[in-house]
């Protein structure tokens, strides 16, 4: 009779009793079925040589990604840089405009194309994005029923119309109907209509990311829920809205086709939003798309485009950082 104290054999071990009648089936050092340990460890390994062929694959693939979009846009900086790069150095490139300077004359400045670039993306800017964070607000915290689903089939729509539309539709009602003349104001309410569906959507699934043991929090405190939006919810979002308004100009930013309908391009300083041409980059870089031909018309062409870009950098830059100290502090 066992008692407690008593001590199991490991399994690995025969009996002595077995041994003494030669009976050695309870021998576990060969696997079940006739395979030898070496045979049924290789046949372990197996899954796990396919998990590595998997993940090498899987890196190969995601590399060759990478560089297919990586290197397009090497590509494109260094032509622009390469090609415009001396223009910027200029002395008169930051001061001056292009009055009076010909197709196949060299030098002139770009500061009266940048000074309405800054003015119309700014009024853009102030027009849409309230528009947008407004309008995500809505369809995230109050949105409810059928306003809410034509409001967002709306934006859907907004988001796929071609800019040459929208240019046309501000065309139509602001000159046509209204009788007003051409005009950087008229191109920027089109750079609306492009701009809001990018930030509403960006800035929807920021606020979308907020928990929402944030807004119980609040509520179970007896806060209203409209000092929750202010206070909690764009706060712990604010971030990820700098974003979606950095995208949003950085979409209109370069867009040519409302300025070609709606801001005929002057090459004189023009600050008036509301009457007669008005200088951009996209429509200096357009006019002088036109005299490719020449060297010094294709010179300011590249100085243009770089401009743009650096101009598009700096305000990245700049939303970076006001992001970064306006951010919710951990």
């Amino acid at each position: 009779m066992s008692t407690a104290t008593d001590r199991r054999l490991p399994d690995d071990r025969v009996p002595d009793d077995q041994v003494a009648s030669g009976d050695t089936s309870g021998d576990t050092s060969t696997p079940p079925g006739g395979r030898s340990g070496r045979d049924a460890l290789s046949e372990m390994g197996n899954p796990h040589r396919a998990r590595a062929v998997k993940d090498v694959v899987a890196r190969v693939v995601m590399w060759a990604a990478f560089f297919l979009a990586v290197v397009p846009l090497v590509w494109i900086l260094g032509t622009v840089i390469g090609k415009g790069f001396h223009m910027l150095t200029t002395s008169t490139w930051w001061t001056g405009n292009q009055r009076n300077v010909n197709s196949d004359d060299f030098g002139g400045g770009a500061r009266h194309a940048i000074e309405g670039t800054l003015q119309m993306v700014g009024i853009t800017a102030l027009i849409a994005v309230p528009i947008g964070i407004l309008t995500a607000v809505y369809l995230v915290e109050y949105g409810r029923g059928h306003l809410a689903r034509v409001i967002s089939f709306t934006v859907d729509i907004l988001s796929g119309v071609p800019s040459i539309v929208a240019a046309l539709f501000i065309y139509a009602i602001w000159v046509t109907a209204f009788g007003f003349s051409r005009s950087g104001f008229a191109a920027a309410l089109a750079l609306v209509l492009l701009m809001i569906p990018v930030i509403v959507r960006s800035t929807e699934e920021m606020l979308k990311l907020v928990p929402n043991e944030l807004r119980e929090a609040s509520y179970a405190l007896g806060v209203p829920k409209w000092a929750t939006v202010v206070k909690i919810v764009l706060r712990t979002a604010f971030s990820g809205i700098v974003t979606g308004v950095l995208l949003g100009i950085a979409r209109v930013m370069g867009e040519t086709a409302p300025l070609l309908i709606l801001a005929p391009y002057t090459k004189n300083f023009q600050r008036d939003l509301f009457n007669g041409n008005f200088p951009t980059l996209p429509m200096m870089i357009n006019q002088d798309r036109g005299d490719f031909a020449l060297a010094t018309a294709a010179e300011r062409m590249w100085g243009a485009a770089l401009t743009l870009i650096l101009l598009v950098l700096l305000l990245n830059v700049i939303g970076r950082v006001i992001a970064h100290f306006g951010a919710v502090k951990k």
